[in-house]
Parts: structure tokens; C-alpha cells; sequence
């Protein structure tokens, strides 16, 4: 006997994205919080996609609601996690997104030691003078820049080669190595940034530990919330987006208990809570930023960008610049200006009721932006045209 698989059409896909991803107006949510929750994380790369990001679904978007949730009430946590990339996560899921993928071989303590001992002649003994000397002088300061850490800490002002013959080769002071691998052990986190909430400099202080945790438990965990907020989903999305290897995306699947379903990539994957069709909202629109989340989640996109758009929108690395939607598809790309004022370019006519909410949601992220002037991280020549 058969058994039969539900068929999961890229319009029901797109439909989904309007209510799961709060980009429908009816499904804005009021905190930063719930948008967090609802998405996973939110890309941290670059420090604006966070703000933009959140207040693309928020009913009254405040970058002050933001700060308060990352570094007032800490709801919301900053670390390198999927593809050893930084996310704003849910503080409640930090210990199993930490264990199922925080696993950084450029930031494992005993690889660090190593390529300080290659670098600079450091064996383990210095390594751990360093290391507790810094954790001393923020226990006794609280909030500290690596700059200022490096002043107190006379050893963490040394230099060193990073990728050494690579194209991005670099010198940075020591004091980045040991950071990178405390932060990635959870013993020191990111505070405050130095500037505002557009600053990628950012202040330093002790963490909570996080639980350990089961790491195949870790990963059902984290595959469970990734299949509820991104689901249908294929085998390679999940792969792609954890950076997992094939054998851990096969086993934290079955883990979920989630249900194939017919895609037109193939086999996707629903928990058993989602399999009933999605309701079309309302017609919507959304700008959102580079490294937005929504378009970031999957690795086969077809169903919402159309491919001959791909070059226009990422840059050779594969990181998206903003982006207009308008149900479910991106219909095109926005910018700032050095006045402020947003401009906008259309891949595609979407219609002049579309054109209008093009409009609103432009006078929306305006007033949102205020005196704020934003450069995205990662540009295309779309984008630097859109800017000028």
C-alpha cells in the first residue's frame, strides 16, 4: 500500500512566510523578543540587520525596545553560532544552539593555543596567564572594550599574522584570539557597543554559563525550531543553515519527528503540527535588510527569487543586500541615501496597490531610521547605486 505525501506548493510556501515570519501587517508582533523567537535568531554580522530586521515585524519598532532586550533584560543573546556566523538568538535556547553548533575550530582554546605558539612562541602557561588575567580585569570593571582590556593586560597587546597567505590575511592584537575562544567556551559575552546600535565595536564582560547539554539533544532542538519557523524544508536547507554534516541534518530530522512532503526541490520536511495548509494574509510588503533572516534561511531559493535577480541582490559571498518583498517574493532593492531618505529600485512591476505599500512601509523604516544613516556590511553595485 502507498502511502501518501502531501504536496507543499511554492504559493502555499509564500503564504506561510507572511504569518510565520511577521511580515503580513496583521502578524507584527510588539517585541523584539517575539520576532526573535519566531525566526530562530537574527544575522548579527553586521550590527544593523538586527535593529532592521526586528523592526521590519514589530506594530511600533524602537531600537531603545531592542538595546533593553539585549542588554538590559539579556532576552535576547549575541554569539557565533550557524556556520560559525553571529546571531541575535532566544537567551532560552542559547545552551542547545551553543552545543549544536558552537563548535569553532579557529576558536577552540586548544587550537588558539597552538596558533599562538606558531605565531608568537606562546606555550600553554602564558596562554592561561593571559586568559585569567583578562577574566580578572572584567570581573573588576564590568563592561570593558578589547582595546581597554589590552591596555590592562600588557600581554594581550602583542600582534600577530591571522590567516596567514590567505587573501583576507591580517594582523590583530592577541587579545582578539583570546576573546574569540572565551566567548566561544560561553565565559565572556558581547555588552553594549561602543557607539550606537549601528557599531560593531562592542564592549566586553563575563557570562553566565550555559548548561551543557546532550549534543544530539542540542541538535533535535535546534532543527525542531528551524522546521517551525522555516518548514517546509529540504535536507540541504537545514544543512546549509546549520553547516552541520549530512549524517548529523539526516539524524536531527528524525529526531523532530517531522513528515516528508513533496516540494518542487524534492523531498522538504513538516513537523506534524504544520502539515495543515497555510491561510493566504493579506497582500503585504516588506523591506528588509542585508543579512535579513527571511531570505538568509534557505539554500534552495527559487520559490521566492527569481534566479535571474540572484546577481543583483548577493554579493559574491552569497550574502544579500535589503531587499523589497511583496507576497512572498522579492520584487526588488532599497537603499539609503547620506540624506536619509530611502530609494528604491523594482526587478519586477508588482502592481500599483503594491507600488503604494512600497511607499507606506518607505515612510515606516524612515521614521524608524530617524537621524541614523546605515551602510550595509555587505554591498552590491545595486545597492551603492541605490545609495548615492
Amino acid at each position: 500500500m502507498t502511502s501518501f505525501r502531501r504536496r507543499v506548493t511554492a504559493a502555499e510556501r509564500r503564504a506561510r512566510l507572511g504569518s510565520r515570519h511577521l511580515l503580513a501587517a496583521s502578524a507584527r508582533v510588539k517585541t523584539p523578543q517575539e520576532v526573535t523567537d519566531a525566526l530562530i535568531g537574527l544575522h548579527a554580522t553586521d550590527p544593523a540587520t538586527v535593529f532592521l530586521a526586528a523592526a521590519a515585524r514589530m506594530t511600533e519598532p524602537d531600537a531603545a525596545t531592542v538595546e533593553g532586550a539585549l542588554y538590559e533584560e539579556r532576552t535576547l543573546a549575541r554569539i557565533r553560532c550557524m556556520r560559525r556566523t553571529m546571531f541575535v538568538i532566544p537567551a532560552h535556547l542559547a545552551p542547545a544552539i551553543q552545543t549544536a553548533t558552537g563548535k569553532d575550530t579557529y576558536r577552540d582554546r586548544a587550537a588558539a593555543i597552538d596558533r599562538l605558539h606558531q605565531a608568537a612562541g606562546w606555550d600553554e602557561h602564558r596562554y592561561t596567564a593571559a586568559e585569567n588575567a583578562a577574566l580578572a580585569v572584567l570581573a573588576s570593571r564590568g563592561e570593558v572594550t578589547a582595546a581597554e582590556l589590552a591596555d590592562a593586560v600588557p600581554a594581550l597587546r602583542e600582534q600577530i599574522v591571522t590567516f596567514p597567505g590567505k587573501p583576507y590575511e591580517s594582523r590583530q592584537r592577541v587579545c582578539a584570539t583570546v576573546l574569540g575562544s572565551l566567548a566561544a567556551e560561553g565565559r565572556v559575552r558581547r555588552a553594549r557597543p561602543v557607539g550606537n546600535w549601528t557599531s560593531a565595536q562592542f564592549r566586553w564582560a563575563l557570562a553566565e554559563p550555559l548548561p551543557a547539554l546532550p549534543t544530539a539533544e542540542a541538535k533535535a532542538t535546534l532543527a525542531r525550531a528551524y522546521l517551525a519557523a522555516f518548514g517546509p524544508v529540504t535536507e540541504a536547507d537545514l544543512k546549509w543553515w546549520t553547516g552541520w554534516t549530512l549524517t548529523d541534518t539526516r539524524k536531527a530530522i528524525a529526531a523532530t519527528g517531522a513528515e516528508a512532503v513533496d516540494l518542487n526541490e524534492g523531498t522538504g520536511y513538516l513537523l506534524p503540527e504544520g502539515l495543515e495548509p497555510a491561510a493566504e494574509p493579506e497582500p503585504w510588503v516588506a523591506l528588509l535588510p542585508g543579512l535579513d533572516p527571511t531570505p538568509m534561511g534557505w539554500r534552495h531559493r527559487d520559490w521566492y527569487l527569481n534566479p535571474d535577480h540572484t546577481s543583483a541582490l548577493f554579493d559574491r559571498n552569497g550574502n544579500i543586500s535589503p531587499t523589497i518583498w511583496a507576497d512572498g517574493h522579492i520584487i526588488g532593492a532599497w537603499a539609503q541615501r547620506p540624506d536619509g531618505s530611502i530609494n528604491h529600485h523594482l526587478l519586477t512591476d508588482p502592481g500599483s496597490k503594491a507600488r503604494t505599500a512600497i511607499e507606506t512601509e518607505t515612510a515606516r523604516l524612515t521614521t524608524f531610521l530617524g537621524t541614523t544613516r546605515v551602510t550595509p556590511c555587505y554591498r552590491t553595485p545595486l545597492e551603492r547605486r541605490l545609495a548615492v
